[in-house]
């Protein structure tokens, strides 16, 4: 199929190497996390985090995040898995397709929050510095849909639409072969590489700490799904007086991000100066934090406590 002025949509959605079949989408999500990973170890060492802590974290945060994406997108497209004869080990084919950003951000918080209290850390100061690399990471994930070819919005005539084969599960049945559709997966991206920039010179100007960073995001993301959600084309079955209930989670995303800067404005009006617990604990920060610093030998008090021992 080739329609002139429009994106097409890719051939191939796999590469054969011997008996191993590596799936775009999974690299994709992959390469987001080495993303994130890095950019929010430099961010999180250069507020006085250990620069391992980030991989640390991530090692819980990741596989949190894989299950609960994985386990959204099942209950929100049941006939998709469920049915007579189905195989249900599909249930489990992450590589095909099918994580749900709003599970796999509240399970991945989970798996953050518990690794940020192992190492000593605030879980708000690791949201802060990892916000510009979830959205960096979300941007390279929806690379992964569309080679795809399952995110794409409603029918349009515009010179960017998207062109999804027919024969693609996804493609709305009823709809004449070539029609165009809008690139979602395009426009996400660039929504969250803008989200980016919005946070990193937010950052120069105002004091986004405490958790504002975070909060920033969960506006910037939780905006621009609901005005996604409410053209995109996807045969979720949960709806809410007649509104899909991916919309109405954005939506309450982005209400949660205002509550939560106002909340942490008008509770820390200090700036933060050390993003570690309040006990200590924990390798973050530098390791002369919990060491004491020898003692001065023309200290006399030094001298008097070494004639007392």
């Amino acid at each position: 199929m080739n329609v002139p002025a429009s994106i097409p949509s890719p051939d191939v959605s796999s590469i054969q190497l011997g008996p191993f079949q590596i799936h775009f989408y999974a690299l994709f999500i992959l390469a987001g996390i080495v993303v994130a990973v890095a950019l929010t170890s430099r961010r999180l060492t250069a507020r006085d985090g250990a620069p391992d802590t980030v991989l640390d974290i991530a090692l819980w945060a990741v596989p949190f995040g894989i299950i609960g994406g994985r386990l959204y997108h099942v209950v929100t497209h049941p006939t998709d898995y469920f049915f007579p004869g189905a195989d249900l080990w599909k249930t489990l084919y992450v590589w095909e397709g099918g994580l749900a950003i709003f599970g796999a951000i509240l399970f991945g918080s989970l798996g953050a929050y518990i690794a940020c209290r192992r190492a000593g850390l605030r879980f708000l100061s690791f949201a802060d510095a990892l916000a510009p690399g979830m959205l960096l990471a979300q941007a390279f994930g929806r690379l992964g849909n569309y080679f795809n070819q399952e995110l794409f919005g409603t029918p349009t005539t515009l010179p960017w639409g998207l062109q999804i084969d027919p024969t693609q599960p996804a493609f709305p049945s009823g709809l004449p072969e070539g029609t165009l559709f809008h690139p979602l997966f395009l426009y996400e991206i660039l929504w969250n590489l803008v989200g980016v920039i919005i946070i990193l010179l937010a950052e120069r100007h105002i004091d986004l700490r405490w958790g504002k960073a975070l909060g920033l995001y969960l506006i910037i993301y939780g905006m621009g799904r609901t005005w996604f959600e409410s053209f995109r084309l996807d045969p979720t079955e949960f709806e809410l007086d007649g509104f899909k209930i991916n919309m109405l989670i954005a939506s309450l995303v982005a209400a949660a991000g205002i509550i939560l800067i106002i909340v942490q404005s008008r509770r820390h009006p200090e700036a933060e100066t050390d993003p570690r617990l309040p006990n200590g604990q924990g390798r973050v920060g530098t390791p002369t934090d919990d060491v004491r610093a020898p003692a001065d030998a023309s200290d006399p008090g030094v001298l008097e406590r070494g004639k007392q021992g």
